[in-house]
């Protein structure tokens, strides 16, 4: 048994699928399961029980999962530790952002990043609110940018600034003269919606629901942009961050504050274990707070932070 091996076992243990496993390591299927037989082997236990759609891990698969974690974390740390002797001290930070603060947050992040953290390589998904919730929880991301708080138990979040919920409409729109938009009134209005996957989605039903009312959806997409292209060409409207505007804000459209009450969006840092990303979340609340604070200005270089665990 090897570290490779452990490796290859805890993906398939958190993935409960050798194809989403073999994906997320960047392997073949065949191969993959080539090497959890050879461990079953190794070690003369059963591992798995086989089914059509999943593999459900043994009694005894429990139980190496919980001694693998702490020695491929450990592996890692050594490994970083002897980087520094070669002054090569790479890291990857894979973080998770939801498409609905990516464009605002994103972009100006990532330089920042490199000026405070050049051996920093940094990973960006984008990703929905449970996905990015999920891969907390299973360890393929250390850090995510969504809503807070954090819907799943053993999370938790760092706030960073409050958005709120924003009506987009064409600019031809009947309520084209509104300053401001009620919830009522938004809820009676047909709408081009986000997919119930997506948070921003959850959380305007769910604020209808405290009214009593639902949204009247006419269409759906499963991408923003796409979404703010369309509206124009429509008299359908939308429910956006009304951060978003400054990003996406053009003659066509127009965003109107909602009222009555407001929609507000907390939107924060989330992670598994603090303790452990407590310098990852202090360097990129920073940086962030910088992009949030100075959004147009033009980068000065951050101070860099060391220590990052």
């Amino acid at each position: 048994m090897d570290f490779k091996q452990l490796r290859y076992f805890v993906a398939v243990y958190e993935e409960g699928h050798v194809g989403r496993a073999a994906e997320r390591l960047s392997i073949s299927q065949p191969a993959l399961s080539q090497q959890i037989r050879h461990l079953e082997q190794t070690l003369d236990v059963s591992l798995f029980e086989r089914s059509s759609k999943r593999l459900l891990p043994t009694l005894a698969a429990h139980t190496l999962y919980n001694h693998a974690l702490p020695l491929l974390d450990g592996l890692q740390r050594a490994r970083e530790a002897l980087g520094n002797f070669k002054g090569q001290a790479l890291r990857t930070l894979a973080i998770g952002v939801l498409q609905t603060v990516h464009t605002s947050l994103v972009p100006q992040m990532l330089e920042r990043v490199r000026k405070a953290q050049p051996h920093l390589v940094v990973q960006i998904y984008e990703l929905t609110g449970l996905e990015i919730e999920r891969r907390l929880l299973n360890g393929s991301l250390d850090i995510g940018i969504s809503y807070l708080p954090p819907r799943q138990p053993g999370l938790h979040g760092v706030m960073l600034y409050e958005d709120e919920l924003t009506l987009v409409i064409p600019a031809d729109h009947p309520l084209r003269e509104f300053k401001k938009v009620s919830m009522s009134q938004a809820a009676e209005l047909p709408m081009l919606l986000l997919g119930e996957e997506f948070q921003i989605r959850q959380i305007w039903q769910a604020q209808l629901a405290n009214l009593g009312r639902r949204p009247h959806v006419q269409a759906e997409l499963n991408n923003m942009a796409g979404i703010l292209d369309s509206l124009p060409h429509t008299r359908l409207a939308t429910v956006l961050p009304g951060r978003s505007q400054k990003t996406h804000g053009n003659d066509e459209l127009l965003w109107k504050p909602l009222s009555e009450p407001r929609g507000p969006l907390n939107v924060g840092l989330v992670c598994r274990d603090v303790q452990r990303q407590q310098a990852s979340l202090a360097l990129l609340r920073t940086l962030l707070e910088d992009v949030i604070n100075r959004p147009d200005e033009r980068l000065n270089s951050p101070p860099t932070r060391d220590g990052l665990s």
